[in-house]
């Protein structure tokens, strides 16, 4: 099915990732219908759907946004029926999700894409046990799912190419920013990312050099600012001055071999480095230097206002006092 067919959403598992979804969807004016087995879960799904629709409103509602689009049963055949996109979001276990797999690729029609919300699972385990395996695929969005928008696509061994493009125009429609994973990896791209810096700060923890709030302070204060927008490289690209990555790979790149953290890196080969300039300059594209500093000074003085308006009202500023 292609994704401008797209009108009535599944969801399998309405816990907050689910729930999120179903959010997203209704505020971009799709019919949602979803299941889930659990006690009181359609209760719990209409509370969070409203907490989340202020949110949406500010964001702005697409044309034909409505909370009363949103259907609840009990039955999964039945939700998965007439659905035009299915997506599933039940428990981190493999099995189960195997199992539910089964179960929906059993009752969903053969040309409709079904897509699982898991953070790290492979999907050729998931396809195992399907008939269609062709039209598995990952979409790993991230909480609150109704307001952030990266979503990433993977497909496992025998998933479709069109199953993959069909995912991210989908996503596309919704509002969200599809990253394809191109190699099937467990836990993928971005919480790859983050489980080496969670390792990295229990190791801090651990060994008394920092607290926890200290730890989100040195992020919150800093990087995390920066990466809220122009991620890991540009950051580095543009830190190093008008040489950029550069200058700034062959000043800092030996540090990589020092042992400030208890992660590994890979030997900085020529290679390596060349791939990782070359990146940075792609990104950077034709952009003077001084119009990327620019941009990069004007989205960190506005992150900062709204932090100090939203998230630290009152002149409170959330940081941890030294001891």
């Amino acid at each position: 099915m292609k994704a401008q067919s797209i009108r009535r959403i599944a969801l399998v598992g309405t816990g907050v990732i689910g729930a999120g979804w179903a959010a997203r969807c209704l505020a971009h004016g799709f019919d949602v219908i979803a299941t889930d087995p659990g006690a009181n879960a359609e209760a719990l799904l209409r509370r969070n759907v409203d907490n989340a629709w202020s949110s949406l409103e500010q964001v702005g509602l697409a044309a034909g946004a409505d909370r009363g689009r949103l259907r609840f049963t009990g039955d999964l055949a039945e939700a998965i029926a007439d659905a035009d996109f299915i997506q599933e979001n039940v428990p981190e276990r493999e099995e189960l999700k195997i199992d539910v797999f089964r179960q929906i690729d059993e009752h969903a029609r053969s040309d409709v894409v079904i897509a699982s919300s898991s953070s790290g699972l492979l999907p050729s385990r998931l396809q195992s046990r399907c008939a269609h395996p062709e039209r598995v695929v990952i979409g790993h969005p991230f909480a609150p799912v109704y307001l952030l928008p990266l979503v990433e696509v993977v497909g496992g061994e025998q998933t479709s190419r069109e199953a993959i493009r069909t995912a991210i125009a989908f996503y596309r429609r919704i509002g969200m920013r599809p990253l394809h994973v191109r190699k099937e990896i467990e836990a993928y791209i971005a919480d790859r990312l983050q489980e080496a810096m969670y390792r990295e700060a229990l190791h801090l923890i651990n060994d008394g050099v920092a607290t926890v709030p200290e730890i989100d302070a040195a992020i919150t204060g800093g990087p995390g600012l920066r990466w809220a927008f122009m991620g890991t490289f540009m950051a580095w690209h543009l830190g190093g001055g008008p040489g950029g990555m550069r200058h700034t790979i062959e000043q800092f790149g030996p540090a990589l071999e020092l042992p400030w953290t208890k992660l590994k890196a890979p030997e900085l080969t020529g290679e390596l480095k060349q791939r990782i300039v070359e990146g940075c300059e792609t990104e950077a594209g034709q952009r003077d230097f001084t119009e990327l500093e620019r941009r990069r000074d004007k989205c960190l003085l506005r992150i900062q206002q709204v932090l100090a308006e939203d998230w630290f009202p009152h002149g409170e500023d959330g940081w941890p006092e030294p001891e």
